[in-house]
């Protein structure tokens, strides 16, 4: 079967797709943070999952059909459920004592997890993508300078964070090949409403009505900037869209500045360059990797 390269036009949605969705990303973690201040992240992740829940099933029904809405996989997707929480606590719990921007920086060595985690369990890697693994992670030491003064174990959760999201992609291969990516979807949200239900009942407070618009914008951006991403690997070829999820160290620079008057140090520009950089060199060697194979 011949496959066709996208054209410019598909190229070009494929690319708007993802700036919109990383940019509606990023506004869920700053009403994430707004949010900390007065609720658990369980109770956050509970109501965002029950208000996006309704509109991932109909998503998954419209562009799956009834196929989507059965899985032969439910242990997978509970496993996967698990991390997807475990990494969304984390990350919450980070931007709440942290910078935006510095989080999200951190957050950015989750390409180079993978890549790690797939030379132990997946296939080999070669010496170049591995050097940039290790200029990465020592983008991560600038940000967070162990051993000075101002370091602080909270900022390694983003890192733990960025693990976290590394096993939660690498976990898909185990669910099975037919299996669309509604139905990854339907079943994440599903098994995370389902979890932090179980355990919302010990940390549950009184929801503010002033807050409730802030619940539904954030099941709102969360729910559109997770579609519009996965659109944007349907448009454009992975290599032509991945590199635009960097725009959102923009957006998390942006916001944090806006709302909480964050301004990022010297070292953490620095810091994220490096990881910027070496996520973008394992982008373009792994496309390259990929085509040479075909």
């Amino acid at each position: 079967m011949t496959t066709h390269a996208p054209t410019r036009q598909q190229n070009l949605t494929g690319i708007m797709m993802m700036c919109g969705g990383v940019a509606a990303l990023c506004i869920n973690d700053a009403l994430a943070k707004s949010l900390m201040d007065h609720y658990s992240p369980i109770q956050i992740i509970f109501l965002r999952n029950i208000i996006t829940l309704p509109f991932a099933f109909l998503l998954a029904l419209k562009l799956g059909g009834y196929r989507a809405l059965r899985s032969t996989r439910v242990g997978v997707h509970f496993m996967r459920g698990v991390i997807w929480i475990a990494a969304t606590v984390m990350f919450f719990t980070s931007i709440h004592h942290m910078g935006l921007a510095e989080a999200t920086a951190l957050a950015f060595v989750a390409p180079l997890f993978i890549t790690a985690l797939s030379a132990i369990f997946i296939a080999k890697v070669g010496w170049r993508r591995w050097l940039a693994v290790s200029v990465g992670f020592l983008g991560v030491l600038v940000i967070v300078r162990p051993g000075a003064a101002a370091f602080e174990l909270i900022s390694l959760l983003p890192v733990a964070t960025a693990l976290a999201y590394a096993l939660l992609m690498l976990s898909a291969r185990f669910v099975d090949t037919r299996e669309s990516m509604w139905t990854l979807l339907l079943y994440l949200s599903l098994t995370s409403a389902i979890l932090t239900g179980l355990m919302v009942g010990f940390v549950w407070k009184p929801v503010n009505p002033d807050h409730i618009w802030l619940f539904v914008a954030i099941a709102l951006f969360g729910s559109s900037g997770i579609t519009m991403i996965t659109q944007a690997f349907r448009f454009a070829e992975a290599p032509t869209v991945a590199p635009f999820d960097y725009t959102a160290l923009i957006w998390a620079t942006a916001l944090g500045w806006l709302f909480w008057g964050e301004t990022p140090d010297a070292l953490t520009f620095v810091g994220a360059a490096i990881i910027t950089a070496s996520g973008l060199f394992v982008i373009f060697r792994e496309s390259k990797v990929a085509a040479h194979s075909e």
